[in-house]
């Protein structure tokens, strides 16, 4: 019997676990540990942070969910990866030996970066469910004294969509209760230009969202370091095509939402070989790590190079779809491993992303996700909004009743004929 582990239970780790349960037989152990006794819906936040969800709407607990499907569940921060002795240490002392590993922890929030910035500094932040709720916090203080609002990304932020769905978010909220009048909105981030997106673009999304951005009077800095951030004031470094510095701004603010740069948790980040010295799990096309072949990897925590090198650092996103086909390959390898089969499948890494813009919204498809491209698809559209209301309900509920079949296959086979795996 061997036993396998899956660190974390975010949109990645849940599907994993299910997954990788379904694939292997029952003779086999399956257990999904996670600092959290509740899943979080994350690409709710920004919904969240205006009062248009709460926590109950998003999020449930765990254990009652996975254990009927026969996987054991731990609500455990992990302390410490002993990936020679194949075994972790959780923070309350417990240790558990693993036969196999699957790492989809997600990322830690590197805010230390940048002096002064995230929830406990100056800036708020919807990267998890907790931020998510403070931010909402701060913004009912907003709307009660009206002010200059900063959104946007910083420097090695690798995922800015959640930052152009919270300007246009918070601007249709401000609509309806006529206080967009009252609050100047400036959109900042380490892009080179607008609808980037760590993608190098993707069909026309620079035209579309810089469009957008027009329409609904949102200003926008690209290019641009944010250096630090003190009560009410954002400095910010804006640089030329050459990454050489070609203004200081200092903005005032009543309220900003800056996405923070990304990084591995400590646990994962320690381990001697494991990563990259951003603490982003190395994998080889497989999902396996280069250094122990028993230990996997999928979703934002593993190492991906940027797609292009920018005046100021970005990273490439992992999206869902992405992260899905990276899960289906590890669940596959694992079983064929088991059942002693070369390991053979790889994932197709592409990025489909539904992105709500308050009234309406914009949905791309990049396969693969690194040009050349086969499909480099952008729209725009009020079913954009609606599709996303439909697919939050349906991946929730999915989690909770345990089903393990792919989200997005259907959707991508039917439209652009791809498939999950290579």
């Amino acid at each position: 019997m061997a036993h396998i582990v899956v660190l974390g239970a975010g949109t990645g780790g849940m599907p994993a676990a299910y997954e990788i349960r379904a694939e292997l037989g029952k003779e086999h152990e399956v257990t999904l540990i996670n600092a959290s006794s509740t899943f979080q819906f994350v690409p709710s936040n920004p919904w969240i942070a205006v009062g248009w969800r709460t926590r109950e709407e998003v999020s449930f607990e765990i254990k009652p969910c996975v254990e009927k499907k026969g996987i054991n569940f731990i609500a455990q921060a992990v302390a410490k990866i002993d990936a020679e002795g194949s075994s972790l240490t959780l923070a309350n002392g417990e240790n558990v030996k693993y036969d196999y590993l699957v790492i989809t922890t997600g990322p830690r929030l590197a805010f230390e970066e940048v002096e002064g910035s995230g929830p406990n500094g100056h800036t708020q932040s919807i990267c998890t469910l907790e931020h998510a709720e403070k931010a909402y916090d701060a913004y009912q203080q907003l709307l009660a004294a009206p002010g200059p609002v900063v959104i946007g990304a910083m420097a090695f932020a690798s995922c800015f969509g959640p930052a152009y769905e919270f300007s246009f978010i918070m601007d249709a909220d401000l609509r309806k209760r006529k206080l967009r009048d009252k609050v100047p909105m400036t959109y900042v981030t380490s892009e080179p230009y607008i609808g980037h997106l760590g993608l190098a673009g993707v069909g026309d999304s620079k035209g579309l969202l810089e469009s957008e951005l027009r329409n609904h009077d949102i200003k926008w800095i690209c290019n641009a370091k944010t250096t630090r951030v003190e009560a009410g004031k954002m400095f910010v470094s804006e640089h030329n095509d050459k990454g050489e510095v070609i203004k200081e701004h200092e903005l005032p603010f009543k309220y900003s939402m800056m996405l923070p740069a990304f990084k591995g948790v400590e646990a994962v980040a320690s381990v001697e070989g494991l990563c990259n010295p951003r603490g982003f799990v190395l994998v080889d096309d497989h999902q396996r790590s280069k250094k122990y072949k028993n230990i996997f990897s999928a979703g934002v925590c593993i190492a991906i190079p940027p797609v292009e090198a920018t005046p100021v650092p970005t990273g490439a996103p992992k999206t869902g779809f992405m992260i899905e086909t990276m899960i289906t390959a590890i669940a596959h390898n694992i079983r064929d491993e088991l059942l002693g089969k070369p390991t053979h499948a790889v994932g197709t890494w592409g990025a489909i992303c539904l992105a709500d813009m308050g009234t309406t919204g914009a949905a791309f498809v990049a396969l693969p996700q690194i040009g050349p491209r086969n499909v480099s698809w952008f729209k725009k559209g009020r079913w954009v909004h609606w599709a996303k209301v439909a697919f939050e309900k349906y991946f929730i509920r999915k989690m909770k009743k345990g089903n393990s079949e792919p989200i997005y296959e259907k959707f991508v086979l039917s439209k652009f004929g791809i498939n999950r795996l290579k």
